[in-house]
Formats: C-alpha cells, sequence, structure tokens
C-alpha cells in the first residue's frame, strides 16, 4: 500500500486530463513554437496561444501579460532581479517579509551583495503584515515590495488587494509570490492591484518544471536569460511545449473546479485538524480563518518532528518546504512567527488535494493517535 499523501503543497499529482492533452505534443506534435515557417511550428504556437490564453484567464489578467518559465523560482528571480536592472539606481530599496520562500529571500539577498537596500516588513504572530506598516515603512527610493499571496508552510492568506492599492497609490511595484494560492482561490490580477505574479503548474496538478510570471501591461523588465527574443524579450530559451499545454489546461480545469473542491477540502482539513488539536498538546501555527482551505500545520510539543515523521512512515507529510527540507535548520517561516527551535522542529503541515479521501484523513487521525497516545 502506498503512504497517504498529504504533501500537496510541495507538489500535487499530475492530473490525468492534463496528461491527455500534453501527449500530443510529447509524441507527434513536436514543432517548435518559434519555427514560423511551416505547419509545425505553427500547431505548436497556437497551443502555446491557447495555453496562455488560459492561464491569463485564471488570474483576470490578458494573454499578452503571461510570461512563460521554468517554475516559480524562475519568475520570482525574473520578477526581482528583471525590474531592479531595468530601473534607474536612484532607486534600490525592497520591502519584503521573513517568512517568504526561499526563491525570494535568495533573489533579494542577492541583490543585497550590488547594494540594494533589502527591509523586511514587520508581522504579526501570524504571519500577517498590516497595512498601516507598509505605508510607513515605503521609503522614496523604495521601488518594489514583493509579499507572498499565500504562505507556503501555513497557507495564511495576505490581504494582497490592500498591499496592492497601497503600493498604486505610492507608484511601487507590486510584486506576489502566488505559487501556492494559483488555483486554488480566486484571483483577479487587475482589481488586486498586481503589477508581477508569480505561480508554478505542478501546484496545481500540472507538470512540473513549467511556471510563469505576470507581468503587468506596460511593466519593463530586463531578461535574466539570454539567447533569443521569445516571450517579447523577458525570456529566451525554446518554448516547452507539452508542459506549456499541460500548464493551460491544468489552469482551465482549476478554474472551473476549485471552488468546490476547496469546500470539499476545508471540511476535510477542519475534521483532520480539530480532532488532532484535541489529542491534546498540540497547538495550531498561523490563522485558523483566513488561509488555504486545503493547509493546517500543527505543532506537536515535545515532540520530534523528524522522529515523528518517521514514525508515521504511511504517511507522506512535512515539516516545511520543500525547497528547504534537505536543511537541518527550524522552520525560517516559523522562527519568524516566534515559535522557538523546539516548537520549529516539533512542527509538521499536512496539505490535502484532489484526491484525498475521507478514508485518507481518518486512516490519517488513527495512525498518529496510535504513535501519541
Amino acid at each position: 500500500m502506498s503512504p497517504i499523501y498529504l504533501d500537496y503543497n510541495a507538489t500535487t499529482p499530475l492530473d490525468e486530463r492534463v496528461l491527455e492533452a500534453m501527449m500530443p505534443y510529447l509524441t507527434n506534435r513536436f514543432g517548435n513554437a518559434a519555427s514560423r515557417t511551416h505547419f509545425y511550428g505553427w500547431e505548436a504556437a497556437q497551443a502555446i496561444d491557447l495555453a496562455r490564453e488560459q492561464v491569463a484567464d485564471l488570474i483576470g489578467a490578458t494573454a499578452k501579460e503571461i510570461v512563460f518559465t521554468s517554475g516559480a523560482t524562475e519568475s520570482n528571480n525574473l520578477a526581482i532581479k528583471g525590474l531592479y536592472y531595468n530601473l534607474s539606481l536612484s532607486k534600490n530599496h525592497i520591502l519584503t517579509l521573513k517568512t517568504e520562500h526561499k526563491a525570494i529571500l535568495d533573489a533579494c539577498a542577492s541583490l543585497e551583495k550590488t547594494g540594494v537596500q533589502i527591509a523586511f516588513l514587520p508581522i504579526d504572530k501570524h504571519g500577517i503584515v498590516a497595512p498601516n506598516a507598509l505605508v510607513l515603512a515605503i521609503k522614496p527610493n523604495t521601488f518594489l515590495v514583493s509579499v507572498m499571496y499565500a504562505n507556503n508552510e501555513t497557507g495564511v492568506i495576505q490581504d494582497i488587494e490592500k498591499i496592492g492599492e497601497i503600493c498604486r497609490e505610492n507608484n511601487v511595484v507590486f510584486h506576489t509570490d502566488a505559487t501556492q494560492a494559483v488555483g486554488k482561490l480566486g484571483i483577479d490580477v487587475t482589481t488586486q492591484n498586481i503589477d508581477l505574479l508569480s505561480l508554478s503548474a505542478h501546484k496545481f496538478y500540472g507538470p512540473k518544471g513549467v511556471g510563469a510570471l505576470f507581468v503587468k501591461k506596460g511593466l519593463k523588465i530586463n531578461a535574466q536569460l539570454n539567447g533569443g527574443s521569445q516571450e517579447r524579450g523577458m525570456r529566451a530559451g525554446t518554448l516547452n511545449v507539452p508542459s506549456i499545454v499541460g500548464m493551460g489546461k491544468a489552469a482551465q480545469i482549476a478554474k472551473s473546479e476549485m471552488f468546490a473542491e476547496s469546500q470539499r477540502l476545508e471540511k476535510l482539513r477542519n475534521h483532520l485538524e480539530n480532532t488532532l488539536l484535541g489529542f491534546g498538546n498540540i497547538k495550531a501555527n498561523g490563522l485558523t480563518y483566513n488561509r488555504l482551505a486545503h493547509v493546517c500545520n500543527l505543532t506537536f510539543e515535545g515532540q520530534d518532528g523528524e522522529l515523528l515523521m518517521m514514525k508515521l512512515k504511511d504517511l507522506a507529510v512535512s515539516n516545511g518546504s520543500a525547497c528547504t527540507s534537505a536543511l537541518v535548520e527550524p522552520s525560517h517561516v516559523l522562527k519568524a512567527l516566534g515559535l522557538s527551535d523546539a516548537q520549529a522542529h516539533a512542527s509538521i503541515r499536512f496539505s490535502l488535494g484532489r484526491y484525498t479521501t475521507p478514508k485518507d484523513i481518518e486512516t490519517t487521525i488513527e495512525m498518529i493517535k496510535a504513535v501519541l497516545l
């Protein structure tokens, strides 16, 4: 029997409908979308155009505002570095959060070595930034605010629309790493005042190795990969047609199913969380209301998270971001929320998904109960 998979924030299985859409472009429809002189290239270009529209539709953008990348990490780097290197050096101040994904923190750290000033907005014990704190933190030389839409470890959702509004009023570009939010929440980049948005297909049942960056019309960013004029000069390289087709199909499916899916998963998540909290000496991290419907992060006081997960060998869960799971340090997100090293090490993230069943949740509860009680 395969372990029960409750680590959907790390990655999601490829939806069979997505695989079906991809297969022709992995076999006989093999053209290069940049080949403009024959049928094979036209066929690939048409497939790319459709996928671009599908991804744009999921976030309320236009097709021309979508730049395809290899994933959210590249999108984040392209957004942050590409914007900076397109600007006058008179502006060199970035505002972000300590609870951001490493793809944001490391990109900012690399710019800091060149003289860019990186400042971290204050957050409360749940990881939420107050709008008035942002107003006070913006300086004349601030050119970018980057705030994650929904946290990958706690699921906590920021007030993106208000943050975007403040940035717009202060003529500051607003970027959000929406990797965990896209396909789960209704997003509209226009009404939410978003200028740059990063996403990755494998977080919403698409293939790995493909993502996108939304770039608001009129905003200029410098390419970080050179060698061609693809993606309107913002990202060189032969487009990954099969994966882009898959991302488009995954976006289309998410648009039609995500709200019903979220309602179903919220019931399962609440049952799991409330039952485990009833075992005693367990507490929830982050907000228990304004968060992604499928995520909960729990501290098992007095336990070693790694050992606990080893005992739960038939349960696939996580005690942090998949991108940092090889590290032994406690979660930087939980530490930023005020947890001690011991508490952070004793915490486990449960993230449910499309193929999670009520039986999976009941079995999970029984497994944890057997280990703890």
